[in-house]
């Protein structure tokens, strides 16, 4: 009870929690007007209450995971209530400001969230942590990439948020035709796809969906599973599949490969002109890595596709911007890791927001994806689809101060060349730098001295065994990586050497 929680010191703050007794409707009413009243002060605790008493510790840790590292967790079980750390009050106000729009759902039922009145979760002492100790350690590594210390931390009693990047969906009661770009645009939501495959087994329409990692698929089954694309019908029931990659042969509207632009297209025909479905039932619940709110595309509708096929926007939004170190360029190399940038608008009347048009929906999601909620010149990046379809130059005359700049064709894309191996080489932010095309002559401590110039804290650096004009250099925080690579990506050497600079899956 609250006596033993607060002998344990989990907080000297006072324990405002529901009597085990369920409320009747009229309480819940005066306690939300109540609360409504007296809004609580901005904390990096979060409390969480109508918790499913099937869910488990990793379904809770889901919610926070893709705005910051969850630090602790308070699984209250018999009260159907939780408390979720969030490593600073930055990522507690992310995920407040994001749920304060998309209500939260675990296992198909809605939850609230709100600011905990505790400052910080003392669990040390308290019986039956371990199991929450060991999913945080799990989920943890599998959002970072470590899926070598995911697997450990799950044999220790944690549990992986599913069991691979790739679902396997099957749609029923199919009444009306979901064809491969709704499918994309319903999954891509929560995370960017890499591949998908589409087919028709014992009469049952089914696909094959692969996103760039684990936490992605794991939230889109959370959300999605039992969901109806249409009004009552067209079912997804959703599972994990035992394949860990597919494979694609053709880019067509039964298959297709987004990392691969060189695919052919194959024999296969359109499908006849579907019939008009009715309203649209898909309603996807608040769940982390989902993009603002899902609005499918009936059948017998025009969607826009991008170039490579995937419905929706190429043009993002970013906010929460530090006016005074930001520059059109620095989100150009930022923003370019994932995609090629096309236009960046810095407003002129808020120089904390900005527009960034990809060059397509596929790399505009896998930005969202990687860098929302990442910390950039002591700011919580905001990043998520826009309302515009395209960034705008300014007219002749029209005052600007250089804000709005167009690299549609500058040399300076990853992304240009069809099928390039970059597609493959697609890693979150990291500490830890690629870098590639170092002239001969340069040194281990120039290479030091010159990302110690950007501000960075140099905690190790190695040329590559075989090749000494690949290194890898461990920087002291992500955020520090972000600035020096905004600062280094293409920095002259001399002699026709262009520095290049890339995040990395490895570690020195």
């Amino acid at each position: 009870g609250p006596q033993k929680l607060l002998s344990s010191g989990v907080s000297n703050r006072p324990f405002t929690m529901n009597n085990s007794t369920p409320a009747t409707g009229d309480e819940n009413d005066e306690k939300k007007r109540r609360q409504e009243r007296c809004p609580r002060s901005v904390s990096r605790v979060l409390h969480l209450g109508q918790i499913p008493s099937d869910a488990t510790e990793a379904d809770v840790i889901s919610l926070g995971l893709p705005f910051g590292t969850v630090t602790n967790l308070l699984m209250l079980k018999g009260k159907n209530q939780a408390f979720l750390e969030m490593a600073s009050e930055e990522a507690a106000i992310t995920v407040m400001d994001y749920y304060a729009t998309a209500r939260p759902y675990l296992c198909s039922r809605p939850v609230y969230i709100q600011y905990s009145n505790y400052r910080e979760l003392k669990t040390d002492n308290l019986p039956n942590q371990a199991r929450a100790q060991a999913a945080l350690q799990t989920m943890n590594a599998v959002q970072s990439g470590n899926l070598a210390a995911a697997s450990t931390a799950s044999a220790e009693g944690g549990r992986l948020p599913g069991q691979g990047s790739v679902l396997r969906v099957i749609v029923e009661n199919l009444l009306y035709p979901v064809t491969l770009d709704v499918l994309c645009q319903i999954f891509s939501k929560f995370g960017s796809i890499l591949k998908i495959v589409t087919f028709t087994k014992n009469s049952v329409f089914q696909a094959l969906i692969q996103y760039a990692n684990p936490v992605n698929a794991y939230h889109a089954k959370i959300a999605l599973d039992g969901q109806s694309v249409y009004t009552a019908c067209c079912t997804l029931r959703i599972g994990f599949s035992r394949l860990a990659s597919l494979k694609v042969k053709y880019n067509n509207e039964k298959s297709r490969d987004f990392t691969r632009l060189d695919l052919p297209s194959g024999d296969s025909q359109l499908p006849p002109e579907p019939r008009v479905a009715p309203a649209i039932g898909v309603s996807v619940p608040g769940v982390p890595g989902a993009v603002g709110s899902l609005t499918v595309t009936a059948p017998g509708q025009t969607m826009t596709p991008g170039v490579l096929g995937v419905p929706g926007n190429s043009v993002l939004l970013v906010s929460n911007l530090n006016p005074e170190a930001i520059t059109p360029y620095g989100l150009f190399i930022l923003f370019g890791v994932y995609g090629d940038v096309h236009r960046v608008k810095i407003m002129f009347n808020n120089k904390e927001n900005a527009l960034i048009q990809m060059a397509d929906a596929f790399q505009a999601q896998l930005a969202i994806s990687y860098l929302n909620g990442l910390r950039l010149y002591g700011k919580v990046l905001h990043t998520s689809l826009s309302k515009y379809q395209s960034v705008q130059l300014p007219h002749e005359g029209q005052q600007d101060q250089g804000l709005t700049k167009d690299y549609s064709h500058s040399p300076l894309h990853r992304f240009k060349k069809p099928g390039s191996k970059n597609f493959q080489n697609i890693f979150p932010p990291s500490a830890t730098l690629h870098l590639s095309n170092i002239p001969p002559s340069v040194t281990v401590d120039d290479m030091k001295n010159l990302f110690a110039g950007t501000g960075s804290t140099v905690k190790a650096f190695k040329f590559f065994q075989h090749n000494y004009k690949m290194a890898l250099i461990q920087l002291g925080s992500v955020e520090e990586a972000l600035q020096a690579l905004i600062a280094l990506h293409n920095h002259d050497f001399g002699d026709n050497h262009h520095l290049r600079v890339s995040f990395t899956k490895s570690t020195i």
